[in-house]
């Protein structure tokens, strides 16, 4: 018999779409802090859009990816539709993506996930840099390698509220 390659064995709930658009809404939040021009500060929006992208991708998508990408582009001030793009790009890589990725553990998981976040970034570097911008350097890409850092933690929170309760029944098998 073939043994899972995933350490937990539990049934997960289905997640509801309130907690979803929740979790987005906080990472656009948490873009939105003023930081600075810091290098290795991860793209929130992209990041929990490319989680549920992968773990629901018939309730988000590319749709949600414009949406959030046009609030970013709003509250950034930048050349609009630059996230907008890079976003649904994401959200389409990732949906397609999402069955390949779930059958790794979540280390592996991360490894997938990071071609991803670089191709977003790379998709943003290339719209700015063709407006005119000049190039922000190597420390750019910094931001996805401390996202992938992030991607357990985050499986870790965002599952958290689907987990079933542990109930010990002797005459139910699951």
């Amino acid at each position: 018999m073939i043994q899972p390659t995933h350490s937990s064995r539990r049934i997960l709930l289905p997640a509801r779409s309130w907690f979803i658009y929740l979790s987005l809404t906080i990472a656009l939040v948490l873009n939105l802090i003023p930081l600075g021009r810091l290098p290795g500060i991860p793209d929130w929006v992209a990041l929990v859009l490319l989680f549920w992208s992968i773990h629901q991708p018939l309730r988000i998508g590319m749709g949600a990816g414009f949406m959030f990408g046009l609030c970013m582009d709003v509250a950034n001030a930048s050349v609009m539709g630059q996230h907008a793009l890079a976003y649904v790009l994401l959200a389409f890589a990732a949906g397609g993506l999402s069955r390949r990725i779930l059958w790794f553990p979540i280390a592996q998981q991360a490894l997938h996930v990071l071609p991803l976040l670089l191709g977003t970034q790379l998709v943003m570097l290339l719209i700015r840099m063709t407006t005119g911008a000049e190039f922000p350097g190597v420390l750019y890409f910094l931001s996805s390698f401390s996202a992938v850092l992030l991607w357990y933690p985050l499986n870790y929170v965002l599952l958290l509220p689907q987990y079933r309760p542990i109930e010990h029944d002797e005459n139910r098998p699951i």
